[in-house]
C-alpha cells in the first residue's frame, strides 16, 4: 500500500475506534495516551487535554506515524480498560490492511520480542569440546582496564593497591561505565576490549549482549544489539547488506528493520574480532555507507567501524593485543580498555564452576595452587579451562598431573595428548597419519585465513569420520538455498594456530614440501600477515624446545626433524639487520640536546616487533637456544611500547640468557604498575617460571618491588651477558632506582649505563649513586642526562671518588652550577678516580668554570674533557656515543 494510503486508511480506522468511545471512555483514553510513550517520546498533554476524537486521530498520525499510531492507539486502549474496542480496531486493521502490514511489529513491541529471542539463543555457550552450559553458570568475571586508567603522575607515586584502582572486575557496573562519559562529558561511541588469545573477550562479549537483553546494561540507551562474529562473516559465501545481518539475528523476516535503522544511535554492534578483517586497498575491502547496500561482508564491517555507515551507532569490537595499532587509522576516537583475565580469586571461582563437585574442585585447585607456574598461566580463561579438562580427566582416572608446564604451548600439547588417550583405542599409525593431516588442515587454514572447511576439504585429505575430526573439529550446518551446508572448524581459533605449527614439526624429512611452502615460507612471509600469524609463531617456538619436541615423540610417536629448529634459530639472528626500529640515533639525539621531554605516542603503532620475538623467544624457556638466538642481535630496541608485567617477565627472561655483549634499550616505555597487594603477585609467580629466584636472590627481595624488579633480577643472574642498559624518556620512579641500583652492585657484565630524560627524582639518583660506589660494580662508562638536576648531580659527583670502574661519564644536557663544576674538578683529582672521559656538550658554562676545567685538563693531562668552549677537546674514545 501506498503510504499516502496508509495514512488515510490509519485515521479511518482510529476515527472509528475513537468515536465508538464514551466521552468518559475517550477522558480516560486521553490521560493514558500522555503516559504512553513510544520510543521515549509521548505527545504533550496541551495537545489531548481538550482534543475530540477527531483531533486526537490526528494528533496520533501527525505524531507517531500511521502503522505505530495504530499501535499506541490499540495498547491505550486496553490500559484504559475499553478492550472490546481494542480487539475490533486490531480486527478491522488486519482486514484494511492486510496480513503483511499488520503483523509488521512497531518498534517498541519488537523490542520486547528481539530481547526475549536474544536471551534464548544466548542462554547457553558451547564449550570447546561442544558441551553447552549456561552462560549464569559458567561466566567468570574478567579484570577489565580502561586504557587511560592511572595519570601519568601515578607512577611516581606507588598507591597502596594500584591494580584495584586500574581493573575492575567484569560486572554489570563494569560493563556500563565501558560507554561512560569522559572529562569533557563526551561519550565514546567505539569501545574496544583487546587482550590476547583465549583471555575471555568473546565471552565478555557475549555476557554484554545476554546482560543487554536481561534489561541489566545500557537501559534507556540501547533498543537492539547485534553480535557479528567477524570471523564467520568474512567467510560467508555472496554478497549481503547490513540489513541483511540484522535480519539473520532477528527471530523473524518481518523485523522492522528500516524503523531500527532510522534510529541508529539506539543501536550497538558488537563486532567480535576485528582483527581479522582484511587490510584496506581493494574494491572488495571498500567501506559500504548504505544499510540497504549489498556488498562483501569485509566492506559492511568496515564502514561500521570506520563510521561511515551509520555514525550514531554504538561499536563495540574486541580484537587480540596485537592489532589495535593496525586499527587506529579505521577506529573513529575509540576508547580502548584491555582484558587482562582472571584474579586470583576468579581462578578459584572458575574452578568451582567448572568441576561443581566441590571435592573434586577444591583437589584440582589445591593441586593447581601448590604449582606456581600452572597457576601463574590460569589468568588466561582458555588455558584456565584446558587446565580444568585436563585435570578433571586425571581424576577420573584416579591420577594426577605430574608434568610441571612452563608455557602456554606446553599446556596445549599437554590437553592434546590428554585427549588422545581418553578417545576409544586406535591404531597409533594411523593416529599419526590423521594427525599430520589434521594439522595440515590447520595450516592451510591459518595462511589463507579460513576458519571453516567444508566436507570436500575434509574428504581431499581423508579426514571425514576421523578420530582426530570428532575429537578437535565441531561440525556446523547452515541453511543453504538448496540443502544443508555443513562445515567444520577447530574448536578454537587457537587450537587451529596451535596444530598449523604443529605441522611443521610432524613433516617428513624425505616427503615433498607442502604447497604453502616450509618454515621458511611462514617466517619470512608478508610483513602485513605478521600480526595474523603471531600466535601461530609462538607456538612453533614453544614446540622446538627439546623437552616439547620429546613430549611430541612420546605422545604421538611423531619423529622430529632438528631441521626445522635450526631454520628458526637462522632466522631469528637474520633478524638483527632486519629488525623495524622507529627512532633513529640522531632523533633521539636532537631529544636529549633540546632537553625534550617524553616523544608523543605515534598514532597507528603497528605491532612491536622486538618484543614479539622475545614472547617467541620465551615459549621456548631453553636457555642455550635463547642464547643462541640472541646472538644476532646485539642490541634490543623496545620503543613506546606500555610495559606490562607478562611484557617484563619475558623480557627478564630473555636478559638471563642473553650472551655476553648484549644492549638493552627501554625508549619511553611506559612502566606496568606494581602489584602491591599482600599476597603473591602474578609477577611474582610468573618469576618462578623463569628459573631465575635462587636463595641468594630471594634474600634481597624486599616487600615493595617496582615494575623492573623482575629485569633487574635477571641482571643479576651469573650467566646474564648484559653489557650495556639504556633508559630513555622511561620516567623512573624511586622504586625503581632502589631495585637498579641493588642490580648495579651484582649484574657480572653490565659496563654502560645511560638515563636519559627519566625523570629522575633527587633521592632516585641519590640511591642509584649508592649502586655505582660499590666496590663489586662493574659499570665503565655512565650517561646521566636530565636537564633540570642540579644540585642531585652532586650524588652522581661523589661516585668519581669510590667508583673502582668508572672510566666515561656523559653529562650533556644536564645543568653544572659554579659550585657543582668546583666540586666535578676536586672529585676528578682525587687519587681512587679512574676517569679518562668526560662529556660535557650542550651545556652553558660560565667563564670562571670554565678555566676551572682548564686547569683541571692541564692537571690530568691523560683525562679527555669535551665541550665546545674549552681550547682543546680530542675526540672522545672511538667507539663512544655522547648521547646514547
Amino acid at each position: 500500500m501506498e503510504p499516502g494510503a496508509a495514512s488515510g486508511a490509519a485515521r479511518e480506522l482510529l476515527l472509528a475506534a475513537l468515536e465508538d468511545l464514551s466521552q468518559q471512555q475517550l477522558k480516560r483514553f486521553r490521560h493514558k495516551l500522555r503516559d504512553a510513550p513510544l520510543d521515549g517520546r509521548s505527545i504533550p498533554w496541551g495537545r489531548l487535554e481538550n482534543a475530540n476524537a477527531v483531533d486526537l486521530a490526528e494528533e496520533l498520525i501527525n505524531f507517531y506515524g500511521p502503522e505505530p499510531a495504530l499501535d499506541v492507539a490499540r495498547k491505550t486502549l486496553k490500559r484504559a480498560d475499553v478492550r472490546d474496542v481494542a480487539a475490533r480496531l486490531k480486527e478491522q486493521r488486519l482486514q484494511r490492511l492486510g496480513p503483511s502490514s499488520s503483523a509488521l511489529l512497531s518498534v517498541s513491541e519488537y523490542k520486547k520480542k528481539y530481547r526475549e529471542h536474544v536471551l534464548r539463543q544466548h542462554a547457553k555457550v558451547k564449550e570447546r569440546n561442544a558441551r553447552s552450559v549456561k552462560i549464569t553458570k559458567r561466566f567468570t568475571k574478567l579484570l577489565i582496564a580502561p586504557e587511560s586508567a592511572v595519570p601519568e603522575h601515578a607512577a611516581q607515586e606507588p598507591a597502596e593497591e594500584p591494580e584495584r584502582e586500574r581493573a575492575r572486575r567484569s560486572d554489570t557496573h563494569t560493563f556500563n561505565r565501558l560507554f561512560r562519559r569522559d572529562e569533557e562529558g563526551q561519550r565514546p561511541l567505539t569501545v574496544v576490549l583487546q587482550g590476547p588469545a583465549g583471555i575471555g573477550k568473546t565471552m565478555a562479549a557475549k555476557k554484554i549482549l545476554y546482560d543487554w537483553a536481561a534489561g541489566k546494561l545500557y537501559h534507556g540507551q540501547v533498543d537492539f544489539a547485534f553480535f557479528m562474529p567477524c570471523r564467520e562473516l568474512l567467510e560467508r559465501p555472496g554478497t549481503c547488506s547490513l540489513a541483511d545481518l540484522i535480519l539473520d539475528q532477528c527471530p523473524d523476516r518481518s523485523a522492522p528493520v528500516r524503523q531500527m535503522l532510522a534510529q541508529s544511535e539506539r543501536l550497538l554492534f558488537i563486532l567480535d574480532g576485528v582483527d581479522e578483517l582484511p587490510a584496506l586497498g581493494s574494491a572488495e575491502t571498500a567501506p559500504c555507507i548504505d544499510p540497504f547496500e549489498v556488498a562483501s561482508a569485509a566492506g559492511v564491517l568496515g564502514g561500521l567501524l570506520s563510521k561511515v555507515l551509520l555514525p550514531e551507532a554504538r561499536l563495540l569490537v574486541t580484537t587480540r593485543g596485537a592489532a589495535p595499532g593496525k586499527l587506529q587509522g579505521r577506529l573513529c576516537s575509540p576508547q580502548c580498555a584491555e582484558v587482562r583475565g582472571f584474579s586470583d580469586k576468579d581462578k578459584k571461582k572458575y574452578f568451582y564452576k567448572f568441576f561443581q563437585d566441590e571435592w573434586r574442585a577444591e583437589r584440582a585447585y589445591r593441586f593447581v595452587k601448590e604449582n606456581e607456574t600452572l597457576f601463574s598461566l590460569c589468568f588466561v580463561p582458555f588455558v584456565c579451562w584446558i587446565v580444568c579438562t585436563v585435570l578433571r580427566q586425571q581424576l577420573e582416572l584416579g591420577q594426577d598431573l605430574s608434568r610441571t608446564s612452563k608455557t602456554t604451548t606446553s599446556v596445549y600439547l599437554l590437553f592434546i595428548s590428554s585427549v588422545l588417550r581418553s578417545a576409544p583405542a586406535a591404531d597409533g599409525r594411523r593416529v599419526q597419519d590423521e594427525l599430520r593431516k589434521l594439522s595440515r588442515l590447520a595450516r592451510e587454514g591459518v595462511l589463507r585465513r579460513r576458519a571453516q572447511f567444508s566436507e570436500k576439504d575434509l574428504e581431499r585429505l581423508e579426514l571425514r569420520g576421523s578420530k582426530v575430526q570428532t575429537l578437535f573439529l565441531s561440525r556446523k550446518e547452515l541453511p543453504g538455498v538448496l540443502e544443508t551446508e555443513v562445515t567444520y572448524q577447530f574448536m578454537d581459533q587457537s587450537f587451529q594456530e596451535f596444530f598449523a605449527a604443529l605441522s611443521y614439526l610432524l613433516e617428513d624429512e624425505g616427503a615433498p614440501r607442502a604447497p604453502l611452502g616450509g618454515v621458511g615460507a611462514l617466517l619470512r612471509g608478508d610483513a602485513e600477515l605478521r600480526c595474523h600469524l603471531a600466535l601461530t609463531i609462538r607456538f612453533l617456538f614453544g614446540l622446538l624446545s627439546t623437552e616439547r619436541m620429546q613430549d611430541i615423540e612420546r605422545h604421538f610417536g611423531c619423529a622430529v626433524s632438528e631441521r626445522v629448529k635450526q631454520d628458526v634459530l637462522r632466522w631469528v639472528q637474520d633478524q638483527g639487520q632486519d629488525c623495524p626500529r622507529r627512532v633513529t640515533e640522531g632523533t633521539e639525539k636532537t631529544q636529549v640536546l633540546q632537553g625534550a621531554e617524553e616523544p608523543e605516542e605515534e598514532e597507528g603503532e603497528e605491532l612491536n616487533y622486538p618484543l614479539e620475538l622475545l614472547y617467541c623467544l620465551y615459549e621456548t624457556q631453553e636457555d642455550a637456544f635463547v642464547c643462541q638466538a640472541l646472538r644476532g642481535l646485539p642490541e634490543l630496541v623496545l620503543e613506546r611500547v606500555h610495559l606490562s608485567r607478562m611484557d617484563l617477565a619475558v623480557l627478564s627472561y630473555c636478559i638471563r640468557c642473553c650472551p655476553a655483549g648484549q644492549a638493552l634499550r627501554l625508549v619511553s616505555c611506559r612502566l606496568a604498575a606494581a602489584q602491591e597487594k599482600k599476597k603473591k603477585s602474578l609477577m611474582k609467580r610468573l618469576q618462578g617460571s623463569l628459573g631465575g629466584s635462587s636463595s641468594s636472590q630471594a634474600t634481597i627481595r624486599k616487600p615493595l618491588g617496582s615494575p623492573l624488579r623482575p629485569l633487574c633480577e635477571a641482571m643479576m643472574d651469573q650467566q646474564c651477558g648484559l653489557n650495556s642498559l639504556t633508559l630513555s624518556h622511561c620516567k623512573l620512579p624511586d622504586l625503581v632506582c632502589r631495585d637498579l641500583s641493588e642490580a648495579l652492585r651484582e649484574a657480572p657484565a653490565l659496563t654502560d649505563l645511560g638515563l636519559v630524560c627519566n625523570s629522575l627524582s633527587e633521592a632516585g639518583l641519590r640511591v642509584l649513586s649508592e649502586g655505582l660506589a660499590w666496590p663489586q660494580c662493574r659499570v665503565q662508562t655512565l650517561r646521566v642526562q636530565q636537564p633540570g638536576l642540579q644540585e642531585a648531580l652532586q650524588y652522581v659527583v661523589g661516585v668519581l671518588q669510590h667508583s673502582p670502574a668508572l672510566t666515561t661519564l656523559d653529562l650533556s644536557g644536564c645543568q653544572l652550577s659554579g659550585p657543582m663544576v668546583t666540586y666535578l674538578c676536586a672529585a676528578l683529582q682525587y687519587p681512587g678516580c679512574r676517569l679518562q672521559t668526560l662529556s660535557l656538550t650542550s651545556m652553558d658554562l660560565s667563564e670562571q668554570s670554565l678555566q676551572a676545567l682548564r686547569a683541571l685538563g692541564t692537571a690530568k693531562p691523560g683525562l679527555v674533557i669535551t665541550h665546545p668552549m674549552l681550547d682543546s677537546h680530542p675526540e672522545p674514545p672511538k667507539g663512544f656515543n655522547s648521547t646514547l
